[in-house]
């Protein structure tokens, strides 16, 4: 524990240093009221800035929260949830059949955690895709500490426009949880599909609403509301609408599966436990329940008067907190799952 929190205070101040955190968490919450001025006064707005600002502010405290993998995964109440990434990290692995030598397209590798399994485990060269640099710092530091930076190199840009890549240049793909992100999905897929090899293989997790979604339904509407502000999302697409979108992008399904719902006959636990209680799962940490998200909001408040944390970290944990009530309310209705997992293939 004492660990994580002195990686934290160092990774809050390199992060945050020098900026108004406080204001820079209102400025994010209200990047949806930003977006309908846009429609009224013309000012520009780019949802590219609003998801690197979420992962320039939040990062260290998922982090802290969740592990280097920050990504769901289906769970299993034998496993703790670093365990059930790493499975289904694996999953990804022979879904996509990586073997060495095979150059990898990361896109948005957020701090690199799947990156270095996949490095590790297939023997393939990756390019990790991200705009934030925040991120990109950290997945740097991280790989060579893993011994695995000679294996990795980064592009620092917009997933949108990866312009400095030729067409045709990688084997295999991935986006974990990055391309929900996207302003334009269609046009984030065919990118995706540019760089990518005739023939090659593509692995994406999306965060989806589900059939159970009502759009008349107040409390729906509302969570769903919560979701997009929370996590940075422009709209939630259908488990359809992102495989009309692959299509529209030049890909061919091969398949795809909610795997937030039962696996292999075996009632899963559910993917938002974590978030809601330390109970059915091995080794869930007091840090991501309502309890101890509570209690570091407490901890950080006075840690910023002595000065040991940047001032408005709590307001992060704050926002945090209430993105995780979502995501619980969420997966208890059944009209959200951050885990439809999708394989296609470029034509060849």
């Amino acid at each position: 524990m004492l660990a994580k929190l002195r990686d934290l205070y160092r990774g809050l101040h390199n992060a945050h240093r020098g900026t108004d955190v406080a204001r820079r968490v209102q400025r994010f919450d209200g990047w949806i009221d930003r977006t309908s001025a846009v429609e009224t006064d013309g000012r520009g707005y780019d949802h590219t800035e609003t998801v690197e600002e979420y992962y320039d502010l939040c990062n260290e405290f998922m982090v802290y929260g969740w592990g280097e993998s920050l990504h769901f995964a289906p769970l299993s109440p034998q496993e703790t949830l670093g365990e059930s990434q790493v499975r289904h990290q694996r999953l990804m692995i022979a879904k996509l059949d990586l073997r060495e030598g095979m150059n990898v397209v990361d896109v948005g590798c957020g701090i690199g955690g799947p990156m270095r399994r996949v490095v590790r485990e297939a023997g393939v060269r990756v390019v990790g895709v991200n705009r934030s640099g925040v991120q990109l710092d950290r997945a740097r530091s991280l790989n060579a500490e893993a011994g695995l930076d000679h294996m990795v190199d980064y592009l620092e840009c917009s997933f949108m426009d990866m312009g400095a890549v030729p067409d045709h240049t990688f084997d295999r793909g991935y986006a974990i949880e990055s391309t929900c992100h996207a302003p334009d999905k269609v046009g984030a897929f065919a990118e995706i599909h540019r760089v990518l090899k005739p023939g090659a293989l593509f692995w994406g997790q999306e965060m989806c609403m589900t059939d159970r979604f009502d759009p008349d339904n107040k409390r729906h509407r509302a969570i769903k509301q919560e979701l997009m502000r929370g996590i940075a999302l422009s709209e939630i697409a259908t488990v359809d609408q992102v495989n009309r979108d692959l299509v529209a992008a030049g890909f061919e399904v091969v398949e795809g599966i909610d795997r937030a719902v039962e696996e292999n006959g075996q009632a899963a636990t559910p993917w938002y436990q974590p978030m809601e209680t330390s109970r059915r799962t091995a080794g869930s940490g007091l840090r991501r329940i309502p309890l101890g998200r509570r209690a570091l909001i407490k901890v950080f408040k006075a840690a910023e008067v002595v000065r040991i944390f940047p001032r408005g970290s709590a307001e992060v944990v704050r926002l945090l907190d209430r993105t995780a009530k979502a995501y619980v309310a969420g997966g208890k209705t059944g009209i959200f799952t951050p885990l439809y997992c999708f394989l296609a293939r470029k034509p060849s």
